[in-house]
Parts: structure tokens; sequence; C-alpha cells
């Protein structure tokens, strides 16, 4: 319909023995673009799947790569995709790696920042960090304008997390010194190294840096941004608003971006009030509102169980000069789907798709989420069919909710089908979505199934959890089919050589003789 009139309103400028010419060269380049679009998203899923569905690690990637993935393919874009494709599977990191190697081997591939930080990301998500700090090190010697303030922070990020205090500086320092060699570090960094810390709620180690620091690295006021970022991510107002003043103190002018946290804060904390106290002060002191604020404050809104104040601030944002997107309306969608009006969420869902917002993976969520607390099999179903007609794939805690309501409402079927359409889109499914069907297939006696699925996340280089593990043992046991547990016991063996500890994931039997 939005075509037509468009072809229509043209139609009439253009005079009229012209315009049939107009037309068919519109619709001719449409269908080029749309073609050309969806193959390259074809290409994209094919060589995910290529790299996923590699044995892992009975065989080298490489020559399958050599087989399947023609040189002259890999442009920048494509590896970029493929790469944020494997990243968003859940693939084994060394696949990942092998990958991005294998396009950096071919003369005719220029690699980008991009490639290199997903590549990076993946590793160090997998705690591979050994295989990090060698990619940096061959990145720094070829590529050295590849090493961004986005793949430093994206390392230190990893290791704040998964590693100690002392270990996070050294990296910093390793860095300073060996990677990014030739760069004179200054603020930027150190808001890096501040934001690691921050993000992973560890303020009492982000407050240590600052003093310890600060007098060599100047600070700014996205420095004070990010520890005030950091005490609202605890979840302490009093220390936000402790922090703000102190801030204010400092001769640090407040900005968008301050205020946004603050109100935030309020609104996570059930104090809508106070958020929109904050919006008026914001004003004030002539600090435009963004698009974030209003939508933080729907979300606020939301939390507070107002739905007529959500949706007039909603209808206000035309009139600020501002444009709702994605996020705005996934904000005011969940505000319904709290309030169970899942009729009024759907609306909204439909209206997106009138102004071309695509959905995403947060819209596809929410509204599962609606449909699965008011009990509605045939809702959640029906939304399924249309998610996966487009092609979406749904990130894992999606495929996690969807799997436990299948499998909890008796439909194995239907969470083999996920399971199965998430393997041919070259996703791996999250082990806990595993433990579901596993469970579910076993109470139905579908043992071998069962088997199957468990069978394909090993070959992908991903670990089975422990209770997945022993239910399949048990129900084994009790057939006397001591090869097929023989067979997941050398998979697991095998893993646990390459792949780091892991809690929780199985460690295969002790000894079948003793079992």
């Amino acid at each position: 319909m939005l075509r037509l009139a468009k072809l229509n309103r043209y139609s009439e400028i253009v005079p009229r023995k012209f315009s049939w010419i107009c037309t068919f060269a519109f619709e001719s380049t449409s269908r080029i673009w749309i073609h050309s679009s969806a193959e390259k998203d074809t290409e994209i899923e094919r060589i995910i799947k290529v790299v996923n569905d590699h044995p892992f690690p009975d065989h080298p990637l490489r020559p399958t790569l050599l087989q399947h993935v023609p040189p002259s393919a890999l442009s920048t874009r494509l590896v970029e995709d493929v790469l944020g494709g494997l990243f968003g599977a859940h693939s084994n990191g060394l696949k990942a790696f092998e990958f991005f190697k294998f396009s950096l081997q071919q003369s005719c591939f220029r690699p980008s920042s991009g490639a290199f930080e997903k590549t990076l990301h993946i590793l160090a998500r997998m705690r591979y960090f050994d295989k990090a700090w060698e990619l940096m090190e061959e990145i720094r010697q070829k590529h050295p304008a590849l090493l961004t303030l986005k793949s430093m922070s994206i390392m230190l990020a990893r290791i704040a997390k998964f590693q100690t205090y002392e270990d996070t500086l050294e990296a910093f320092e390793r860095m300073e010194e060996n990677i990014f060699v030739g760069r004179k570090f200054g603020t930027d960094e150190f808001n890096v190294l501040l934001r690691a810390f921050c993000t992973q709620r560890k303020m009492k180690e982000a407050k240590s840096v600052f003093n310890k620091m600060h007098p060599r690295f100047s600070p700014n006021t996205k420095t004070m941004n990010i520890l005030l970022l950091g005490f609202k991510e605890s979840g302490n107002v009093t220390a936000v608003e402790l922090f703000y003043h102190e801030m204010v103190r400092r001769g640090f002018k407040p900005n968008n971006v301050t205020y946004n946290i603050r109100i935030d804060a309020y609104c996570k904390k059930g104090c809508f009030a106070d958020g929109l106290r904050l919006l008026k002060e914001m004003e004030r002191a002539n600090c435009l509102p963004t698009i974030e604020t209003i939508t933080t404050l729907i979300h606020g809104a939301g939390l507070a169980r107002n739905t007529t104040k959500a949706r007039e601030l909603f209808n206000e944002i035309p009139r600020r000069n501002l444009r709702p997107d994605i996020g705005t309306y996934n904000a005011l969608m969940s505000c319904f789907v709290r309030f169970r009006d899942v009729k009024a969420a759907a609306g909204l869902m439909d209206e997106m798709e009138e102004k071309g917002i695509r959905h995403d993976n947060v819209t596809y969520h929410t509204m599962f989420l609606g449909f699965i607390r008011s009990k509605d099999m045939d809702c959640v179903s029906e939304l399924y069919e249309k998610m996966t007609e487009k092609n979406f794939v749904p990130k894992t805690r999606t495929v996690v909710m969807l799997m436990k309501f299948f499998c909890i409402n008796r439909q194995p079927d239907m969470g083999l089908n996920l399971w199965h359409y998430l393997s041919e889109k070259g996703h791996c499914a999250h082990c806990h979505a595993l433990d579901l069907l596993v469970t579910a297939l076993c109470s139905h006696g579908r043992v071998q199934e069962a088997f199957e699925c468990s069978k394909q996340m090993l070959e992908r280089g991903r670990y089975m959890s422990e209770a997945a593990f022993r239910m399949l043992e048990r129900f084994f046991l009790q057939a006397g089919d001591m090869e097929k547990l023989r067979k997941l016991d050398q998979m697991i063996k095998r893993l646990q050589k390459i792949l780091p500890p892991s809690r929780g994931h199985a460690t295969g039997i002790l000894s079948l003789t003793t079992t």
C-alpha cells in the first residue's frame, strides 16, 4: 500500500506517457535489491552452518573452509556478518577464530576492525584468553589500524568479569606497553578501564582505579558518567545521587547522559515520580531530553503500572521533535504486557510493521512473554510460526523461554522443531535449552532423539550439562545400551582436552564397569 501511494504521487508529477517506465524501473530495482539481499543472507547462513556443523575437534576446519568457501567470496561485510552470526549462535570460539584466521590468509580480503572485534569478543566470552592475546599480537604486527578502543574494552571487560582486579590492571599495562605500541594512553583509555569494572558492578575496584590513576589521566564528563552508570547498575540510588553532587562540586557539567542515568536509576527502583521530576529539572537546565530519555520514562511508567502515563509520554514524542524508535515501541509494549493488556501490545507490533520498524529480539521476547503469561498456546504457536517464516533467529533467553513453555506444556514436537530450526540456521542452542528438551523427550520415551540432540551439541564443540548427561545415562543403563553411553563419554573427554573447564557441565562417566 505504501509503495503504491508513493507511485501514485510520483505519477502526478511525471507525464502520464512516461509513468509506466518509472513504475517498471522502480519495481525492477526493488526486485534486484531484494534478490541480492536475500542471496547474501542465504550465503551468510550457509557459511555459519558450515562452521557450526564442522565436527570439533576431530578434524581441522581449514580444509572444510577451502572446500565450501571460495576466497573470492570473502568480502569485508560478509566476514563481519558471518562472525556476528557465530557470536549470536554461541558457536565454539576456536572455530570462529579459525574462520577469521582463514579470511586473513586470503590476499584479496581486507580485514575490518568490526570482524576483529567480533572474533575477540567470541574468544573472550568463552574465556580463551590465551587465544585472545595471541590474536591481538597478530593484529598488532600485521594490521595495527584495526586496534580500537572497542577492542580494548571487549578484552578488559571480560578479564574484569572472570579474573582478578590485579589481572585487569596488568592487562591494561600490557596493552599500553606491548599491544597499542606508539599510542599515548590518555583519558579515553582510562575511561575504558573504568568502564570494565563499572559494567561488572565492581564499584570498589572502579573507585580504587579512579583514585589511583586520575592524577595521570585528566577525567572528563564521560569519566564521571561512567562511574555514575556503575553506581546505577549496582542498584544504589543514594550512591548515584551522592556521586552526582560530587561530580557537580568537581566542576563537571551534567549532560543528557547524566540525566538519563539518574532517571533510569529512579525508575528501576520504582520511583517513577522522581524520574518525572528529573525530566523537568533537565528541561530547566536547557538540557533537551533525547529519545533515550523518553524511552527510559516509558519503561519506568511500565514498572509503576501506569499505562496511561506511558501512552501519554509516547504520544508526546512528535511534539518534542523526536521520532520513536524500536526501543521506544518495545518499552511501551513491555508496559502493556506487564499490565496484561496483550491485545494493545499486539497492536503495537502491527503498528511497527506499518511504519517499517523491524521487530527485534526484545519485541518477540516481550510478546512471547505476554502470550505465555496468558497461557495462550495458540497465540504462542502463531507468533512462533510468523517468526520462523521471517527467518528470524531469537537470542538465548527467548530460545530458553520458548523451549521451557513447549516442554512444560507437553509439546516436545514443538521443542524439537525449535531445535531443528536453530540448527538449520547454523545456530547452537544454549545448554539450558538442551536440558529442557532432553528432559521432555526422555519423559515421552523418545530417548534416541534426546541422544541425537546431545550428540549434535557435543559435535559442534559445546558442552552438555551434567543434568542432561545423567538423565541419558540413567535411561541407557536401564536399556542396557552401553554403546551410546560410551560415545557421549568419549566426546565429552575429547572436549575437556581443548575447552576451558566450565562448572555445571558433564564430565563423562568415571568407569562403565563400576557403573
